[in-house]
């Protein structure tokens, strides 16, 4: 890794802990708000006595002018109370993870294409950390178009966040999109030169700006099942239960599964 993306690691380092601390209340922490504050969440002083290190320190690490240890990137993730995905990606920033794979060698899909198409009824694809579709069966296919050969449908978030060709959309795009989202940064925000990842939000941007809040967003989190309210392109709606699976055996790939929820129709 050279000298230009371990600076811009350590710039993502420091925005992400900046945006964490934004979210943390004194009262979460168990501190006496003092009155008003100028900017929501923690200051500095503070974050840095519950982690145990100087001001001047948590200072720079904010403003990306210093490599540090894994204890203390620990010790800042607990003081600011993050959650397990949000404490994986500052320990990714900060170098103490696995690198992801390189981004000109996306995942084989292998023996989980032949899987996912096996699934009649439930809608499935195989995609990358980017979203980016690998492989999908039928039912995927036939609600959400053919990634490989319809304009815009090669992207899963790209896909949800528009209505393009006529086919299925959910009825409201904001809870899956932002879920997913926020599992697209906690993959692909610890490689901020990956030029796949930049050129989907700007797409994301182009197609929805009235959400530019949420692309420049650095939230992180791992993506829960959730059910979605889909509308198919004659307009008939049903309820599928969105989950996101990732294959041991295939680093940097995760399957998107879409299973109708409870007596639900099948695709």
């Amino acid at each position: 890794m050279g000298t230009e993306e371990r600076t811009a690691l350590r710039r993502e380092l420091g925005a992400h802990l900046r945006a964490a601390r934004a979210q943390v209340t004194p009262a979460d922490v168990g501190l006496n708000g003092g009155g008003r504050r100028r900017a929501p969440g923690l200051r500095r002083e503070e974050v840095a006595a519950l982690a145990g290190v100087s001001v001047a320190w948590y200072t720079w690490l904010e403003q990306g002018r210093v490599a540090t240890s894994r204890q203390v990137v620990e010790a800042v993730c607990a003081a600011l109370r993050m959650p397990p995905a949000a404490r994986r990606h500052a320990l990714a920033l900060a170098g103490f993870l696995p690198e992801p794979a390189e981004a000109d060698r996306p995942p084989d899909p292998g023996p989980f294409a032949e899987l996912v198409e096996a699934w009649a009824g439930v809608p499935a694809a195989v995609a990358d950390e980017r979203f980016d579709v690998l492989a999908a069966n039928a039912a995927y296919r036939g609600l959400w178009g053919d990634p490989a050969a319809e304009p815009g449908a090669g992207n899963i978030l790209l896909r949800l966040a528009s209505s393009a060709g006529g086919r299925a959309r959910p009825v409201d795009p904001e809870p899956v999109l932002r879920g997913l989202y926020e599992q697209f940064r906690s993959f692909t925000g610890h490689s901020p030169e990956d030029p796949r990842a930049a050129e989907v939000v700007r797409a994301l941007t182009e197609l929805r700006p009235d959400a530019a809040h949420w692309w420049a967003c650095r939230s992180v989190r791992d993506f829960a099942p959730m059910e979605v309210a889909v509308a198919d392109a004659a307009g008939r709606r049903s309820v599928l239960t969105f989950s996101l699976l990732r294959p041991v055996s295939a680093a940097g790939a995760v399957i998107l599964a879409q299973t109708p929820a409870g007596a639900g129709r099948r695709f």
